[in-house]
């Protein structure tokens, strides 16, 4: 019973991230490109970032290298909090969103850097067969 509050976070945590990644390929990926930019970022990382939140929101959801998983969504939380969120304050100015919500997952996803796999995930079903 103590492993579905993980299990939990972990599908609801990979499901936003994957939902969030399909709408960036969805929505244009030239026009996600065109905002990183704007950013100063190199355009090209919004491929690699779409991918990751596509990929390994499935793989999240799946418990499949949530380590991995939960270390790269990591770093594209703290870059988009630092880079695009962070001049709005957490809670947002002038209609903005702040950076609540990207710390939020950033939080959730340092958890699974360091959580053990759950019996419910393909991590776990891996590490038995050996």
């Amino acid at each position: 019973m103590q492993q579905i509050g993980p299990v939990f976070l972990r599908v609801i945590l990979g499901g936003l991230f994957a939902i969030h990644g399909f709408m960036k390929f969805q929505g244009g990926i030239s026009n996600i490109v065109g905002y990183f930019d704007s950013l100063s970022i190199p355009g090209f990382l919004a491929h690699f970032v779409a991918i990751v939140e596509l990929v390994g929101g499935v793989a999240m959801i799946l418990g499949l290298g949530s380590r991995i998983i939960g270390a790269l969504f990591a770093i594209i939380m703290l870059g988009a909090i630092m880079t695009a969120k962070w001049s709005l304050g957490l809670l947002g100015a002038d209609g903005m969103a702040g950076y609540e919500f990207e710390l939020a997952l950033l939080a959730m996803s340092v958890y699974f850097v360091f959580a053990t796999p759950t019996p419910l995930s393909v991590d776990a079903l891996l590490k038995s067969k050996k």
